[in-house]
């Protein structure tokens, strides 16, 4: 038994001596001898997007474009003799006259007394008041009106001189710069808001003006039909004419006919009576994905030519159906509204340059602009009152539509505003052929016929597709 625990004692050393010996001979700890390295740098090309800066950046200074604008802009009160029946005994004495009173802001823009406004501020006037900035009154003279981009040019006979505002070039105007508008709402005079730039060439659907509004959106409220937008620099780029309102009032949109248009148009009626409106002779569109997929079209740039007019300036430069129209000049277009504004600027005879692509590549055309019969001449004043009335401008069917047509006369609608023919459904191309039973073949015939007349009318005639048209409306 001893001996036993014995043989166990000397087991249990033997593994404890064993293991101890295992520890310092083989599992040694290694010590590792460690130095704190620096953090290293990287040189790289790497740019952040933006730059942090000390610049400071001041707000927009709107002191000296008001103070130079605000003795330019007038005040414009119209006064039109109205006739009405309010008894019974008006009807057998041919109605009640009473006067009618509007008002509206107009823009002086030349030291002599030139003044632009709308032409619904002044629409049907016998009489036009002006007021300077400074109270001082005046009788204007009507000068010359154009329906179409609702311009109206006023005179006013003074010995001094007069405050005006430089024009700018609404061109070179740019979305989200700022703009103020500058007018009497409501009779309040000298009212300056300020906004920007939102939109440019756009086309109010069923408006009756120009084709191409700069959108802004400085407060613009009635009566500041007529008054002026102007860059921060106090220069004109527009003539406040419309807002989108469910109320009437303000609300977040108002729309300026661009400076450009405007100073074209005054012009013509300075020179001529007439707006001298140039054609380029062709139908176009707008580009969207699905007719860029369908015609096998490069990109969306530019507006598609889907007719050329036989005759006009587009055909004798070389422009072909077919072909997308990508500049005026140097001037990029891709909608219908920015390429008549682009033409709106010329008269007939008038030299531009054209580019047009076809299978992705680019040809400048040099296009003479031509007039509404065709050619390059001067076109008269016409019947004023009776084609204003009827918001249309016409020519003699040709001698080719009256044989394709079988018709042996007629006045073909060219052009057409707001006005009665527009509101009673007639479309541009059509022709009138009898007004009341009367055989038409002048614009003379429609002048003599409807001038002076009241009561119902019914226009006849056809279109250039053989679809004739009945129409009739009251005078």
């Amino acid at each position: 038994m001893k001996k036993n625990l014995s043989y166990l004692v000397m087991a249990i050393l033997g593994g404890v001596i064993a293991i101890g010996g295992y520890t310092n001979l083989v599992e040694k700890p290694i010590v590792e001898k460690r130095e704190e390295q620096p953090l290293q740098t990287f040189q790289t090309n790497f740019k952040p997007a933006f730059e942090m800066t000390n610049a400071t950046y001041e707000p927009t200074d709107f002191t000296v474009a008001a103070e130079k604008t605000v003795h330019a802009v007038v005040h414009v009160k119209n006064t039109a003799v109205k006739t009405g029946i309010t008894s019974f005994s008006d009807i057998f004495n041919g109605g009640r006259k009473y006067e009618q009173v509007g008002t509206g802001s107009g823009v002086i823009i030349s030291s002599d007394g030139y003044i632009v406004t709308n032409n619904h501020v002044i629409k049907d006037a016998t009489n036009i008041e002006i007021t300077l900035n400074d109270r001082k009154k005046y009788e204007a003279e009507l000068i010359g009106t154009d329906t179409k981009n609702d311009i109206a040019l006023l005179k006013v006979d003074t010995d001094e001189e007069l405050p005006f505002i430089p024009f700018s070039n609404s061109d070179n105007l740019k979305i989200g710069e700022w703009v103020l508008a500058v007018g009497n709402p409501y009779n309040l005079t000298s009212t300056v808001t300020a906004g920007i730039v939102s939109a440019k060439g756009r086309d109010l659907q069923g408006n009756t003006a120009t084709d191409s509004f700069i959108q802004t959106d400085a407060a613009v409220n009635p009566g500041n039909s007529g008054g002026a937008l102007v860059n921060s620099k106090g220069e004109l780029v527009g003539i406040n004419t419309a807002i989108a309102s469910r109320t009437g009032s303000y609300a977040g949109y108002s729309f300026a006919v661009p400076v450009n248009i405007m100073k074209k148009v005054t012009k013509d009626l300075m020179e001529y009576g007439t707006v001298q409106r140039a054609f380029i002779g062709v139908h176009i569109t707008e580009i969207d994905q699905e007719l860029a997929d369908e015609l096998k079209l490069d990109d969306l740039a530019g507006v598609y030519v889907n007719r050329i007019i036989e005759g006009g300036a587009a055909k004798s430069a070389g422009i072909n159906e077919g072909d997308v129209i990508t500049k005026i000049g140097n001037v990029a277009i891709n909608t219908v509204p920015s390429l008549q504004e682009q033409i709106g600027k010329f008269r007939p005879g008038d030299k531009i340059s054209v580019t047009v692509k076809k299978d992705g590549k680019e040809e400048v055309k040099s296009v003479t602009l031509r007039n509404k019969n065709g050619n390059t001449e001067v076109v008269a004043e016409e019947s004023g009152e009776v084609m204003t009335l009827l918001g249309a401008q016409m020519k003699p069917a040709s001698d080719k539509e009256k044989k394709a047509l079988r018709i042996t006369g007629g006045v073909k609608i060219v052009d057409l505003s707001s006005g009665k023919l527009r509101a009673a459904g007639i479309k541009e191309g059509f022709i009138i052929t009898k007004i009341n039973s009367r055989t038409v073949k002048t614009t003379e015939d429609i002048t003599e016929m409807l001038e002076g007349k009241s009561g119902g009318v019914l226009i006849e005639g056809i279109y250039p597709n053989g679809m004739k048209g009945y129409y009739g409306f009251g005078l």
